[in-house]
């Protein structure tokens, strides 16, 4: 095993410490390689150190300023440090580059929904829909951004269409309209896209929508969003049913 790949399996194991001093030592021996420095971003975010993360993002965005990956991980850590005006900034720069790519639009959706932007939310989850009809979270995500203002028929659509594209039809002894987790609630410490909320509790068992509601407002690439799926339809699935 690699040195870098010691420091991947500490981050993977929660070890963030122990990442961050392997991932320091691979950058003091190659000091150019840019997968080094967007790992080490991504440990410091999950050890709440966001102005010292954004200094290995802006890094990154110096080094390949067309790479939409970069540019969009950089706008989520100014979400984290409140500075929404230039995270947004940064979103609208990533999909200018990258308009064809669905998850873009969800990125952008997310933002706008954590600051109000109910509606501006709403269009960019149907852009990325538009972009990619199978996307479930996508699906989940706008149904939920609906329940906050009100459009109970939209949302209900929104759920069943994401609970159809994981297999799971909705159960009818769950209330389909329960209200998602308070987003407010995500612990910043968590860092880039690995957010968790506090889950509400209800007196019958926790319905598919709430659970992508409460684990899924933020997720990394598609493969990564695929990989969640499977697990729902899996693991998950046999929990509820």
């Amino acid at each position: 095993m690699s040195r870098f790949d010691k420091g991947v399996a500490f981050f993977s194991e929660g070890k963030f410490e122990k990442a961050l001093e392997v991932i320091n030592n691979c950058i003091a021996e190659e000091k150019g390689n840019t997968e080094y420095y967007s790992f080490r971003a991504r440990v410091l975010s999950r050890l709440g150190r966001f102005d010292a993360s954004l200094l290995d993002f802006d890094y990154l965005v110096e080094m390949e300023p067309y790479n939409t990956n970069f540019i969009s991980d950089r706008a989520v850590v100014l979400h984290l440090l409140q500075r929404h005006q230039e995270s947004l900034e940064e979103f609208d720069r990533a999909l200018n580059l990258d308009p064809k790519n669905p998850y873009r639009y969800s990125s952008r959706a997310f933002l706008k929904d954590r600051i109000g932007d109910f509606q501006g939310a709403i269009e960019d989850y149907e852009k990325a829909i538009e972009l990619d009809p199978e996307d479930a979270v996508a699906y989940n995500n706008k149904g939920m951004v609906e329940e906050k203002l009100g459009y109970v028929d939209f949302s209900k659509k929104s759920f069943e269409k994401a609970d159809a594209l994981v297999g799971k039809q909705p159960n009818p002894n769950s209330d389909i309209n329960q209200i998602p987790a308070d987003s407010e609630n995500i612990e910043k410490k968590n860092g880039l896209a690995d957010h968790t909320a506090h889950e509400q509790q209800t007196q019958s068992k926790l319905s598919f929508q709430h659970f992508l509601g409460t684990f899924l407002k933020v997720l990394g690439d598609k493969n990564t969003r695929a990989e969640f799926l499977k697990f729902v339809k899996s693991g998950f699935k046999k929990k509820t049913d």
